[in-house]
Parts: structure tokens; C-alpha cells; sequence
């Protein structure tokens, strides 16, 4: 089977970096030593561009893409376009759609406008926009689609292409094989991110920071999980992405439990190396 090169979402890492942002270069070291090719950035950590493009060049890592909040790029597009253009990255990506911007809601017409507006922003710097899914961009909407396949069905294929997330995508109950090949040619990147859901867990982003409301009704386990190591089948996935032209594949752990978060990432550049990636 072809293989794709691989790269790690920074946020599998953060712990890493938040409180000590003067450790990126050796966090970056180890990553390398792991093997992956490259990195997908989530936050600066208060470094300077300039010098997160020259450490990553140091280092041999390719800095792949970046996720940036909406609400940055709402705000000055230009400037995110400028700064993330200096560190050598290719993509921009939306990461997150806060709820007041989601389908069946009022803001979602702006949203539209946005990502419309900032997609050719990011075009003239050379980059290109891609945005990331959760699962409740698979609410169906009245006419029957899917509320994911309306943003890419609004929004031109030249402003926005796809970052297919396959855990969430398995999470909303749809097929991330058959989900990457309805994008083929529009998702340069698939997040691969592996995990396992027993019973019905509630409130699923209590674990990623963006809800912290407790569940009274929650009767299941959900949790994230070096790829590999939870419930999903990688051989499709994977070759499926090289079939829709990606161009990267992106591990992401978004929180790992009773191991070290750069443990979690050396087990999935693992994986997927037995797997001949």
C-alpha cells in the first residue's frame, strides 16, 4: 500500500508547552526522533513565528498546517495569514465552530460569509483554507443533508477544502472511508485519531475543554486513544486518504490517560509504521 507522510497535531502535546513554551525545541526534537515528517501547529505559545520557522527547519519537521480560532481570522485574516505564511505552512485551518455560528442557528449565514471571505485572504498569501470537523456538524438538516456537506456545498471548493477528523466522523455514526472519498481531491489532510465509546457518553467535549457542564444522564465511556489502540479499523482509512489525494495524514490524541502525552504519539508513529506508513 502507498503511504502518505505523517504528522502530529501539536495540540496532542500541549501539556508540553503551555507552561513552558521555552521547551518547544526539544518537544519538536523528540516528535522528529518518533518519526513523524511533520507538524500541524494549535497556538504559538507566545513564540515568535520567525522562530518556530527556524526551529522546525532545524529539525527537519515540515510545518504542515495550523489550526487557528475563527474568531482570530474574523478578526485580522490578514494578519493570521501573514504570520502562519512565515513559519512555511501550507494550510490554515478552522478547528472549532462555536456554537452561536452552527447550523439551525442564526450566525451560521455569517459564518458563511466568513469563511467565504477569509478563504481568498489566505489564497493570496499562498495558503489555503481547510476546515476541521466535530461531530455535530452531522446534525441533518431540513432537507436531509448533512449540516458538513452544506458548508462545503455554500462555501466554493477554491476558498474551502476539507480536513476529515475520522474519530468524529465515526462518533456522528457515518463511514470516514466513505465520508474521505466523497472529498477526494478536496482534503489535502485527514486527522487520524483513534478512540473508544461504550454504552452513551454525554457531553463528549468536557474532554477537549470546550464544555464543562457535568451530564447527570452520562452511562457511558468515551476516550481518546493512541491510533491503534481503540476501535477503529485503519487499513480503509488509510487508503482511502491516499485514494482521495491527500496529501498528508495527521495523528491527533486530543487527551491521553495514565501515559505521557508524548508516549501516546510515539505509539501511533508506531502503529502506523507497522502498517508500512
Amino acid at each position: 500500500m502507498k503511504s502518505l507522510p505523517v504528522g502530529l497535531q501539536v495540540y496532542s502535546v500541549r501539556d508540553m508547552l503551555e507552561k513552558t513554551p521555552g521547551d518547544f525545541p526539544a518537544v519538536m526534537r523528540q516528535v522528529r526522533w518518533y518519526g513523524y515528517d511533520g507538524v500541524e501547529l494549535a497556538g504559538l505559545y507566545g513564540l515568535e513565528p520567525a522562530f518556530i520557522r527556524d526551529t522546525l527547519g532545524e529539525i527537519g519537521l515540515t510545518p504542515i498546517s495550523a489550526h487557528v480560532p475563527l474568531s482570530e481570522m474574523m478578526a485580522d485574516a490578514e494578519k493570521v495569514a501573514r504570520d502562519y505564511k512565515t513559519i512555511g505552512c501550507e494550510y490554515v485551518v478552522v478547528p472549532y465552530l462555536p456554537p452561536e455560528y452552527r447550523h439551525l442557528t442564526d450566525g451560521y449565514g455569517k459564518v458563511l460569509d466568513e469563511l467565504r471571505r477569509i478563504g481568498p485572504v489566505m489564497n493570496a498569501h499562498g495558503l489555503r483554507l481547510l476546515y476541521h470537523n466535530h461531530d455535530f456538524e452531522f446534525v441533518k438538516l431540513p432537507d436531509g443533508t448533512y449540516g458538513l456537506d452544506d458548508i462545503y456545498s455554500r462555501v466554493p471548493a477554491d476558498a474551502l477544502a476539507a480536513e476529515p477528523d475520522v474519530c468524529w466522523i465515526k462518533v456522528a455514526g457515518v463511514d470516514p472511508v466513505g465520508y474521505i472519498g466523497k472529498y477526494a481531491g478536496r482534503c489535502p489532510i485527514v486527522h487520524l485519531k483513534d478512540f473508544i465509546k461504550e454504552g452513551n457518553p454525554k457531553n463528549l467535549y468536557k474532554l477537549i475543554g470546550m464544555d464543562t457542564e457535568e451530564a447527570p444522564d452520562d452511562t457511558g465511556v468515551f476516550e481518546f486513544r493512541s491510533v491503534g489502540f481503540g476501535q477503529q479499523v485503519w487499513e480503509p482509512i488509510l487508503e482511502a486518504s491516499v485514494r482521495a489525494g491527500a496529501a498528508w495524514v495527521v495523528v491527533e490524541q486530543d487527551e491521553s490517560y495514565g501515559l505521557a502525552s508524548l508516549e501516546c504519539a510515539r505509539r501511533s508513529r508506531e502503529y502506523l509504521r507497522i502498517l508500512g506508513w
